[in-house]
């Protein structure tokens, strides 16, 4: 399953703080229509790097299903910063 939506929560002591909701799911439109630009430059970039691209492009697409369910929690000094990713 890929990501669809992202929270983005930002606090701090001294203020109330946000919550932003980034709709991933608008970003696959444009990535499947520069789809075919995208691999040729992975192809470009393993072959430069002597990477096989089949592996690459495997690894990348399971790091992109792997994030659904993952949360990033930053504090510093009273300051947090929460990522979500649905």
């Amino acid at each position: 399953m890929t990501p669809n939506i992202a929270v983005v929560h930002v606090s701090n002591p001294h203020w109330r703080g946000f919550r932003l909701w980034l709709p991933l799911f608008l970003l696959w439109i444009p990535l499947i229509l520069l789809s075919p630009l995208l691999l040729l430059i992975l192809a470009a970039v393993c072959i430069v790097g002597q990477v096989n691209p089949f592996r690459a492009i495997a690894v990348l697409w399971s790091i992109i299903c792997a994030l659904p369910g993952c949360d990033v929690h930053v504090d510093s000094q009273g300051n947090r910063v929460l990522v979500r990713i649905f």
